[in-house]
């Protein structure tokens, strides 16, 4: 890891210093949070990369990938998509299938707000399978989106300070801190 990250940065929101992340993942697609939590065990099943509710709607967690300029390591942001029934069948049958990779990408909508992008929930990205023991890798579809714009061009390491700072320290929202699900 860069000296840079391990270093950790001044944060100007409160002053003090902090460990720099390089990745802000979330544990669970946005719709899951959304049951209430008696009818969980009923409705939800979840593993840290996969998830079913009802039934009928499919999620998988993935990672979009950002350069950072002048690290060899890039960004991540460790999110959840849903898929179609038919991706999501197709990728549990080659969960364990040496090039698995070689598949065609497929459709996703991200189930994850990025406050740092705005609304971020519903945005299409691509999914592509990585080889057995990795995380699909996701694109975003809309090239104009602030998201890809950063995923295609790269950030520098203020940006990824700036980034930290907002996750530290989210807007307040009616004198309360806002609510995110996303973690370092």
């Amino acid at each position: 890891m860069s000296t840079e990250v391990q270093s950790g940065f001044g944060c100007r929101v409160c002053g003090e210093r902090h460990v720099l992340s390089l990745s802000y993942s979330v544990k669970a697609p946005m719709a899951a949070a959304a049951i209430p939590v008696e009818e969980l065990d009923q409705r939800v099943v979840i593993t840290p990369d996969q998830c079913v509710i009802d039934g009928r709607d499919f999620y998988l967690r993935g990672r979009i990938l950002v350069p950072v300029i002048g690290l060899e390591e890039p960004f991540v942001w460790g999110i959840w998509a849903e898929v179609s029934p038919k991706s999501f069948v197709r990728t549990n049958e080659l969960w364990t299938v040496e090039g698995r990779e070689q598949e065609a990408a497929f459709p996703g909508w991200l189930n994850t707000q990025l406050p740092v992008f705005g609304d971020t929930y519903n945005l299409e990205v691509s999914v592509q399978t990585q080889p057995v023991g990795q995380r699909p890798q996701f694109r975003v579809v809309d090239q104009d989106h602030p998201l890809a714009v950063e995923q295609r061009d790269g950030i520098t390491m203020e940006r990824v300070e700036a980034i930290a700072e907002m996750m530290l320290h989210p807007v307040l929202q009616n004198g309360r801190p806002a609510r995110t699900a996303v973690t370092s």
